[in-house]
Order: structure tokens, then sequence, then C-alpha cells
């Protein structure tokens, strides 16, 4: 733009580990970030929950009174970093009503109630970006949105929590238990006091639902995610990967079925270390999608932080304050296609099982046999002796979820069985 630059107003609303860096970087930056956005930038108001002075943000700006940040009649954008369901969806709804863009890194709301936002920030012909949402610093969101926004998506797949890929990366590096890993994660600040969310792969799962719902045009909420955590991922079970030149990483997968229904899970993954994925290690972060024409594209980096999501807040900042500057909005949720989610028991996947049998003969026969009962074919077995047991690992072709439960329920009322360890499914290693 030439001449004097429009000034935008902006309100924030939380002021943590996120919203500090954002508003650092807000003051710090300010010259820069506004040439880039074609308008003056400037942090009007600061609402937080508790009193109290905050580090490097005058004391001016701050305010426990939230609502009055979302209506400020010269606020001109609200950037949410509060967390949490409510308040924050009521003091976004306010915001979208006095036709205030948002930009949040709100994933839980999101994936709960992304549709209701999406809805009134359309019907109120303002922008709602959420870049921050998921894999904190990677462009994953804008890329699919716009950069893909021409081909079709089949397929997406990602380490997208820090704390269970650190974890996962100690064990299978340094041989040591899931607890020990988990405590130290604690200590180090990757992990919470309650790390529930994260090893129980409910943050990974509300992230696995926004990626489905921009991947495949449809609203996909956090109830339609199957989720599953990494807290009985055992040192044997790191052993069983290793022994077969792979690596375990909890893994958020969205894709399109043969019957053109979405498959959206959370779920420990045995790879392959030939797999891009299988490289990612500590707290990082990456996306692996797949679509018709660009084929398999690879998004790697922070995924959380103060820093790194500031980076994406601040970027949907400067794309959003453009669209304020001449009067104009961005891309809203495309939810066309309306897709169904498809049945978990339909979904086909290869799958580890892991089990302790009686040492004699016969018993591989057997165990075949009620494989081949389900419908289940084998594709590989391993065999290790302890004294009178052994231990057997076996490698399924591609099974859908129902006939790989019904094999398990069949193996464990066998009287050669003597326990079944774990199942965890297998990717990358052909079906």
């Amino acid at each position: 733009m030439s001449g004097e630059l429009k000034t935008i107003s902006i309100g924030m609303l939380g002021c943590g580990v996120v919203g500090s860096q954002v508003a650092r970087l807000l003051q710090s930056d300010r010259e820069e970030l506004s040439k880039r956005s074609g308008a003056e930038l400037v942090l009007k108001k600061v609402g937080v929950r508790t009193a109290g002075a905050r580090e490097g943000i005058p004391a001016a700006l701050l305010t426990t009174d939230l609502l009055s940040v979302v209506n400020d009649p010269e606020i001109n954008i609200v950037i949410e970093v509060m967390g949490g369901i409510e308040p924050a969806r009521e003091l976004i709804l306010a915001a979208i009503a006095n036709k205030k863009s948002v930009i949040t890194a709100n994933k839980a709301l999101l994936a709960t109630h992304g549709h209701e936002l999406f809805n009134a920030a359309d019907a109120a012909g303002v922008d709602l970006y959420y870049e921050a949402a998921v894999a904190g610093a990677i462009p994953i969101i804008r890329s699919m949105r716009e950069s893909l926004a021409g081909d079709q998506i089949t397929r997406v797949m990602g380490i997208v929590n820090g704390t269970t890929n650190y974890i996962l990366t100690k064990m299978h590096e340094e041989g040591r238990n899931f607890a020990d890993v988990l405590a130290e994660a604690q200590k180090l600040g990757y992990a919470e006091a309650d790390p529930t969310a994260d090893i129980e792969g409910h943050d990974a799962a509300a992230k696995a639902a926004l990626l489905a719902s921009l991947a495949f045009h449809s609203t996909v909420t956090i109830d339609e995610v199957y989720c599953e955590g990494i807290s009985n991922i055992s040192s044997d079970d790191i052993a069983a990967a290793k022994v077969m030149n792979s690596v375990i990483k909890l893994l958020a997968i969205a894709e399109l079925t043969v019957k053109d229904e979405i498959s959206v899970r959370v779920h420990p993954v045995m790879l392959p270390l030939t797999h891009p994925l299988a490289s990612v290690r500590d707290a990082f972060n990456a996306v692996y999608v797949e679509s018709e024409a660009a084929g398999q594209l690879m998004f790697y980096g922070r995924g959380a932080g103060g820093a790194p999501t500031a980076s994406a807040i601040l970027g949907d900042l400067v794309a959003v304050t453009r669209h304020r500057a001449y009067s104009t909005v961005g891309y809203g949720e495309s939810d066309y296609a309306d897709l169904d989610i498809a049945p978990l028991g339909d979904v086909k996947s290869q799958f580890l099982i892991r089990l302790w049998v009686a040492d004699k003969s016969g018993v591989l026969a057997s165990i075949a046999t009620v494989f081949a009962k389900q419908g289940v074919s084998i594709q590989g077995v391993r065999q290790s002796g302890m004294g009178l047991d052994a231990e057997l690992i076996v490698v399924t072709h591609a099974a859908t979820e129902d006939d790989l439960d019904a094999t398990v329920e069949a193996l464990k009322a066998m009287d050669i069985v003597k326990n079944v360890e774990s199942v965890i499914r297998v990717e990358g290693v052909g079906a």
C-alpha cells in the first residue's frame, strides 16, 4: 500500500507461554510486521484470567475483563491463546459477532465446535485462522488449504504430539521404560503434571480431526476420532520393533477408504526405519501428506513451544491483516463433501501381534489355523524360545479391525496361548 498505513488494532485473550511470546514479537518486530502486513499493527489490549504484571507487557494493556477485549470497537483482530472450551468459545463468538477477525491456537475448541465457529465467521464476513492449532510452527494448515487446494488429498499421517514422540524416542534409543522417560519429560517441561491428554492421544486426536476436516472437505469432530495412546507400549514392544528394523510412533492418520468414507484415528504404529516419519526424533513433529497429483509431501519442524507457536500465529496475523487492510476475507471452512466417517471395524490395517505360547510341536500350525478361520492372512512369523514358553511375533497382511479383534479373542481362548501381550498396527511394510 502506498501513503499512510491503515492502523489495525489487536486484542489478545491469554498471556501464557504462547501469548507472552506473541506479545513480545508484536512489540519487538512491529515495524517489520507492519511492512509485511500493509497496515500499522498495534497491540491494544491483553485479556488475562488473573491480575498481575506480565514480563515485557505494559501494565496499561492488561485487563481481567475478557469481554472488554472482544467488545472493544477499536479492536479489529482478536488473537485467542487462552485454551480450553469455555469461555474461549463464548468470547470468540462475541468477537465474530462484533465483526472482528479471529486467530486461534485452540485445537480442542475447533475439534469440538469448529463448525459452529466457522459458520459464524462466514456469516459475519470475517476471518477465522488457526495455523497454530496443529503442529506448532509447521505451516501445514495453509499448505493444505491453499497450496494443495487444486489437488486431491488421499491420506494425511503425522506425528503431531511432541511429548509422546519424545518418550518413544528415548525408549527406542536408550532402552528405558515408559514410566522413567515420562518422569524425565515432565521435569524437562515436555509433559504436563497431568500428562493424560498427551500420552492417551487426546491432544493428537483433536489435531487429527482438524486435519481430516481440511483434507476431505467435511466436518470431523474429535468424538469421531478413534483414539489409543502409548501408555501400554512396553520395552518388549520396542525390542520387537528393533528386531524388525522398525520404530514405534504415535500417529494421527486420516485417509479416504475405498468406499469414499473418512477413516480418522490416533494410535501407536510400527514404522520401518526407511519411512520418512521414522526419523522424526524427540519433541519434533512431522506431517506426511499423500495426494493424487503432488504425490508424497512431508512437513517437519517444532510442533510446540512459545516461540514456534507464536511464529504460526503471527503468520496468520499478517495474512488476516492484509485482508482487513483491503476489506476482504480469506478462505473459510470447506465442508461441501460431507463425507461419512468409516466404522472402525471396517478399516483395514496390517497388525503385529506379540504373544506367548507353549513351546511344543504343532503350535505354529494351530496358530495359523486360527488366523485363517478369521480370514486374516499371515505375512510373517518370528519365534524365540524361553524355557517352556516361546514368544511369537506375527505380522499380518491388511485385515479389518473386526477380523483382527475376532482373531485375538480366538487366540486368547486357546490352551496353548499363555498370553497375548500386545497388538500394534503396522504401516509402510507392504500389505
